[in-house]
């Protein structure tokens, strides 16, 4: 079966499900989009790595990594490689020096991963046929990179407050959800002082 390449294009609170978020992966060169909704931990692991944040301690995925890393074990891509009932399954595809071995995961997981590796993340035709969205062709608007990622907030989340501090406040504000370790949050209060500082 061909694998078409994806890329996260955006990752925002589910609307369909409480304390869930969904990552949302586009088509590279393509317009059809997949939404897969994950966990709260497993967005904020994939946030994290996506704005190269760096917690003070290193979260599970990050452990993961440097385990692979340490035994000498290369993640080449995931595969979204199949769809039953509503779920989605996933392989990571890893090598050594002697053997390479394709490895069940979690989709959430292995996303986080990819992000982290920086390698390609796939999936077959039949998947995006069934659960993948069309967009429509907005012509010359300019693709997002993976470092344009958007991270949306869907809501009342807080940040609506954020447009009322002073610089100082979300600078302080900024420590504090770093301090518990609330990415998700930290992004948008990032995103805010620095929309003020390009306006200056």
């Amino acid at each position: 079966m061909k694998k078409i390449e994806l890329e996260i294009v955006a990752l925002s609170h589910s609307i369909t499900q409480t304390h869930s978020y969904a990552v949302v992966l586009g088509e590279v060169n393509g317009l059809r989009r997949l939404p897969i909704v994950i966990g709260g931990f497993e967005a904020q692991a994939i946030a994290v790595a996506l704005e190269k944040m760096n917690p003070s301690r290193p979260l599970t995925h990050d452990l993961m990594k440097n385990f692979l890393n340490a035994f000498s074990i290369d993640l080449h891509e995931i595969i979204i490689c199949d769809l039953q009932e509503g779920i989605f399954y996933s392989k990571l595809v890893c090598s050594s020096e002697n053997d390479t071995i394709e490895i069940d995961s979690r989709t959430s997981d292995a996303l986080a991963l990819a992000v982290r590796f920086g390698c390609p993340i796939y999936t077959y035709e039949n998947i995006l046929e069934s659960a993948g969205i069309l967009m429509e062709d907005t012509g010359g608007k300019k693709k997002k990179s993976k470092q344009e990622v958007m991270v949306e907030e869907q809501g009342n989340t807080g940040n609506e407050d954020l447009k009322t501090m002073s610089i100082e406040e979300l600078d302080n504000l900024l420590n504090d959800v770093l301090e518990s370790e609330d990415y998700i949050r930290a992004i948008a209060i990032r995103d805010e002082i620095n929309s003020r500082k390009r306006k200056r």
